[in-house]
């Protein structure tokens, strides 16, 4: 026969039921703030539109999304075509979630886990986005007709993967990233913006650096403008970078920038190049949280901190033929 439990003892497993449910509930609920303070995944971060009117849109956490802007500016920035970005944002998609972890199948690494042992450089190399990104188009460059190929068959001849099928998967929501951080689709792309308090790398001059290590070294041409801050080269539109990637078609213009008010950097634009201003306007919403940027204008349109749900509105304060970025001052009182 079997005894029931005391009343101390049932008083004892409802304590312990109650605490383990207590338990549980707490660690989903850091979950939710981590996930909501960094921009994670399954919170609040980053959204992408189609340009068509065609209701087509996807969610990114931050990380995801200047993830992604780092992969479309190394692209750009050396000449290579809206398809090659496509085909390396989707290729990240499916190895990493466009997540630059540290770990993977094998020795695998980064945003295309690519592997030291397989020569794609060495561990910190990979795991630097902008040269991992370098190395990728490096390699796709040397494909045969890789932009009439099938995205599936593009990116496995890059990358030698076990499934290459998946690629496929990704290809619409990769198609409408490029199309946003290419410049191509114009006020898409719409990010939260929450500021990221473990950066201590805010104002211009981390706008201006940052903007050097994506599109490389000469996005910045030398104007009447004071220029202080990164180091900055003028003279031609063409970059070199780690991977030594030749391309074939146009690199995009290059903009100049200078400082103003101590927290306004002003990238001009050449007259004509609406899509090379729009690319640097979107790089800049991507990038918001670790720079701290506050507002980005352009072409009469504004987005500002904190408003990822809404479309970039009508501004007069866009600088005259130029993307204007404003940044949080540095020790301001919040």
């Amino acid at each position: 026969m079997v005894q029931s439990p005391t009343p101390k003892k049932r008083r004892r497993g409802r304590l312990f039921r109650f605490s383990s449910a207590f338990v549980v509930l707490l660690a989903v609920a850091g979950y939710l703030v981590v996930q909501y303070v960094t921009g994670g995944r399954g919170g609040p971060g980053c959204k992408v539109v189609s340009g068509k009117d065609d209701g087509q849109q996807y969610e990114f956490s931050q990380e995801q999304t200047m993830n992604a802007a780092t992969i479309a500016a190394v692209g750009t920035g050396r000449g290579m075509p809206e398809r090659a970005v496509t085909i390396a944002l989707a290729t990240a998609l499916q190895e990493s979630q466009l997540v630059n972890i540290q770990h993977g199948d094998l020795d695998s690494l980064g945003l295309f886990q690519q592997r030291p042992s397989q020569g794609w450089g060495t561990k910190k190399e990979i795991l630097d986005p902008t040269y991992a990104a370098g190395v990728f188009y490096e390699h796709l460059s040397k494909v045969d007709d890789y932009q009439k190929l099938a995205l599936t068959v593009a990116a496995q001849r890059v990358q030698r993967s076990g499934y290459p099928e998946a690629y496929a998967k990704h290809e619409p929501e990769a198609t409408l990233l490029s199309a946003a951080l290419t410049g191509q689709a114009a006020a898409t792309l719409t990010c939260q913006g929450l500021p990221d308090t473990t950066r201590a790398d805010t104002g211009p001059d981390a706008v201006r650096a940052a903007l050097v290590r994506d599109f490389g070294r000469t996005v910045l041409k030398e104007t009447g403008a004071e220029v202080t801050g990164a180091e900055v080269t003028g003279g031609g539109s063409a970059s070199k970078d780690k991977s030594k990637a030749k391309a074939k078609s146009t690199p995009t213009p290059s903009p100049s920038a200078s400082a103003t008010g101590g927290s306004t950097v002003t990238l001009l634009v050449r007259p004509g190049s609406t899509r090379t201003g729009w690319q640097l306007a979107h790089w800049a919403v991507a990038n918001s949280s670790v720079l701290h940027i506050e507002r980005v204008s352009y072409a009469g349109r504004e987005w500002a901190a904190g408003s990822a749900d809404d479309p970039w509105r009508s501004s007069a304060t866009t600088a005259s033929g130029g993307v204007r970025i404003v940044t949080e001052r540095q020790g301001a009182e919040k």
